[in-house]
């Protein structure tokens, strides 16, 4: 029976901790797109000249690429030493699939889609061997009609939750973006990636499709 895992995992052993050392306030997104030269990794929260200083600073990072990138965001492919542990690797070679990967304060947090609830074992028993402290925050199966959080995070579901209450929903808006995330005490960046990340873990989990499926083709438009 398909069950999904959300894990927070320490940033450890996995070639973070000293990144997050380096700038407190970087927010980490990992491609829907995992390549095997590296992860693909959305990083924000600072300005690009401290992230790539931070970049590199980091011990366990061997090498960085900038992708792409705006004011804000900035997609690098990073490539780690080989002493750090591949969490990505890990999750498929335990027969998880990973749907939404972020990490930030330090951790990650991972949703994995596996077949049988001894498969999230599995992967728990890893990571506790490694000693990378896994926590998990929320196991369902997604054919038991109890998706009451979506395989979102506590922080995702309580922000929707807020959001909801706002008004941040309705048309038109009873409240802005800015206001919101002032209301939530967190800045406008932060709480934008907040919702977009769980918007993809909100169609991931509950349409059950993968997140490439998820992500909307060049000349794919939306309407009302």
């Amino acid at each position: 029976m398909t069950s999904i895992v959300n894990l927070e995992i320490s940033g450890d052993g996995t070639g973070l901790a000293e990144l997050f050392d380096a700038v407190p306030s970087l927010t980490c997104e990992a491609e829907a797109a995992i390549v095997s030269n590296g992860y693909d990794l959305w990083l924000s929260g600072a300005s690009r000249s401290e992230l790539e200083a931070g970049l590199e600073a980091a011990s366990p990072i061997e090498e960085y690429t900038l992708i792409n990138g705006s004011e804000e965001e900035w997609l690098y492919n990073v490539r780690f030493s080989s002493e750090t542990t591949d969490l990505f690797e890990l999750v498929l070679e335990e027969d998880g699939t990973i749907l939404d990967a972020s990490a930030v304060d330090g951790s990650w947090v991972l949703n994995i889609r596996v077949q049988d609830r001894s498969d999230a074992s599995s992967i728990y028993d890893e990571l506790e061997d490694r000693e990378l402290e896994p926590t998990i925050i929320r196991l369902y199966e997604t054919d038991n009609g109890n998706r009451s959080q979506a395989g979102l995070t506590e922080r995702q579901y309580e922000t929707l939750v807020a959001a909801a209450n706002h008004g941040y929903f309705e048309i038109p808006r009873e409240v802005s973006m800015q206001e919101l995330s002032e209301e939530l005490e967190v800045s406008h960046q932060a709480l934008s990636e907040r919702l977009r990340r769980a918007y993809r873990s909100l169609v991931t989990s509950e349409l059950d499709v993968t997140t490439e499926e998820a992500e909307p083709t060049p000349s794919s438009t939306l309407s009302d």
